[in-house]
Order: structure tokens, then C-alpha cells, then sequence
């Protein structure tokens, strides 16, 4: 029996991490929730309070948490850097604390410097933290994007790079963006374009799709902007996103969604991908 995939969403945790947060996921009608643990445009380590974090723990929830922003392990800037490994450190550990079953972070840019410097910044850097992660802990998720700038990973074929700088950890997974992978180029809503698109990740990564973030796209394909639409309502379709459900490298994998608006429009939202998941092929 193929597993059932979990939809979801990107919560809101006013009023704590748990109790804000299992709250907002009951009102949307959420399988499963992604959360910031600190400000997604700031750097400060913020600790948690022990009786949220035990409550979601315990609440047999699948959740994720996405790192801030910031975070860039390709950049120039010692200090980014810096920042970068100080806030992923921390938020790996505040997935421990919470039980969370993986940490998304965004693959970042070189911004001035070559992508093969950026890379190797990458694997000095980037893999003692991977080799910290204690067994039972969350697995660190890449993020492509959008393919803006100096990105160093945009396009499913970018991972394959990107993974080999980091010597195929066990621990780094991937977390695809919807939005992301079609502004970068690959066309989703074409025929066949999330079949081509999904074969390509599991041929390059097959076992490494831990996540989906479910977005629709207000711009062109190709266009390079990250910029999120409604699920149904941008230029990916809803069509597209029942391909997706059906395709055999999604099978069990969380599905997130990161779309515009408040509850009402992310329930909406949450409800489409439940019918496009529920309603059998053709």
C-alpha cells in the first residue's frame, strides 16, 4: 500500500511554540506544521521555553522547522558565515528539543565569489554540522532556490554538486519548493513536467525528498522570483499538484504550504491538496 503524504502547513506559533502553534494547525485543518523557532530576518538564538517544547514533542506531530532567512553558508561575509553555522547549530538543537523531523535551511549564493570557493566553504563549514546531528535527531533539509543571483542550487540537476560537497552525508536531505523549482525552470505546469521533474530528483537523490513545500507561483516560468501564490490560483495550476501526489518519489513525503493570506486562505488551501491527494488517478 503506497503511504499517505501529510498536508499541511507553515504555522503561526502566537501564544507558544506548541500551544500557538498545535492551535493555528487544528484551525486550518494541518496534518503537519513547519515553524520558525527565532526571527526568520534576524540572527539572535532564542531559547525555548522546556514545557512548549515538550508538549510538541509529545504531541506526535510531525514538525519541521525552517531556519532563518539570513543563513548563508556560500557567502563572502565572515561574518554571515559566522552567523550562518552559529544559527543552523542552534536550530538543529532546538529540533532535538522538539522532536522535529527536520530542519529546512536554503542552499544559499556565492554572491561574490566563485561557485567553486563558495562550494568548498560549503563542505568545511557545513559538514562538522551535519556530523553533530545525534541519531533520533532531525536531518538538515536543503532548499533549493529560485535561481536569482549567484545561487549555488536552483535546478534538481544543482543538488547533484551540492551533495558531493558534502560527501553525500546521510544526514542532508532535500526539501523541495514548488514555487522555487518552477521559477528556476522546470515547468511544472506542462505536461509531463512534474513527471520529468520528480524522476530527475529521485535519479540524482533517490531516498533524500524529505519535504514539500506545496507554493503555487505568481510569476512566469523561469522567471527567477520567489514569489508564493495560492495553491491553484498562480501560474503552476492545481493540476499540477495532484500529478505530484501521485508520483512515486512523493509517496509518504510531508507536504507544506508557504502560501499568502491568513487561516481562511490556508485552509483553503490545505483542503484543495487533500481532494487533489483523496481523488483517484484520471
Amino acid at each position: 500500500m503506497t503511504p499517505t503524504s501529510l498536508i499541511g502547513g507553515h504555522v503561526s506559533v502566537t501564544g507558544g511554540l506548541a500551544k500557538g502553534g498545535l492551535k493555528y494547525m487544528a484551525d486550518i485543518g494541518a496534518e503537519m506544521i513547519q515553524v520558525f523557532v527565532t526571527n526568520p530576518r534576524g540572527w539572535a538564538l532564542v531559547e525555548g521555553k522546556p514545557d512548549q517544547d515538550a508538549l510538541l514533542a509529545e504531541s506526535g506531530v510531525d514538525a519541521f522547522i525552517h531556519v532563518p532567512y539570513l543563513a548563508n553558508f556560500g557567502s563572502p561575509s565572515p561574518e554571515t558565515l559566522a552567523n550562518s553555522i552559529a544559527i543552523v547549530r542552534h536550530t538543529l538543537r532546538r529540533g532535538v528539543e522538539t522532536g522535529a523531523k527536520g530542519v529546512v535551511v536554503h542552499t544559499g549564493s556565492a554572491v561574490t565569489q566563485s561557485r567553486d570557493d563558495a562550494l568548498r566553504q560549503l563542505r568545511e563549514n557545513l559538514l562538522p554540522l551535519l556530523d553533530e546531528i545525534p541519531d533520533g535527531g532531525p536531518d538538515l533539509l536543503l532548499e533549493p532556490m529560485a535561481g536569482q543571483g549567484a545561487m549555488l542550487c536552483a535546478t534538481v540537476q544543482d543538488l547533484e554538486p551540492y551533495l558531493a560537497a558534502l560527501d553525500w552525508h546521510p544526514r542532508a536531505n532535500v526539501c523541495l519548493d514548488t514555487c522555487h523549482a518552477f521559477a528556476a525552470g522546470h515547468d511544472l505546469a506542462a505536461e509531463g513536467g512534474v513527471q520529468e521533474t520528480f524522476d530527475e530528483l529521485h535519479k540524482i537523490a533517490p531516498g533524500r525528498l524529505k519535504l514539500i513545500h506545496a507554493n503555487d507561483s505568481k510569476d512566469a516560468c523561469g522567471a527567477k522570483k520567489d514569489r508564493h501564490e495560492n495553491i491553484g490560483a498562480g501560474q503552476i495550476g492545481a493540476r499540477a499538484f495532484g500529478e505530484l501526489m501521485r508520483h512515486p518519489a512523493v509517496a509518504g513525503v510531508p507536504i507544506c504550504i508557504e502560501t499568502p493570506g491568513k487561516a481562511d486562505k490556508h485552509r483553503e488551501d490545505i483542503e484543495l491538496l487533500k481532494r487533489l491527494r483523496d481523488t483517484p488517478a484520471g
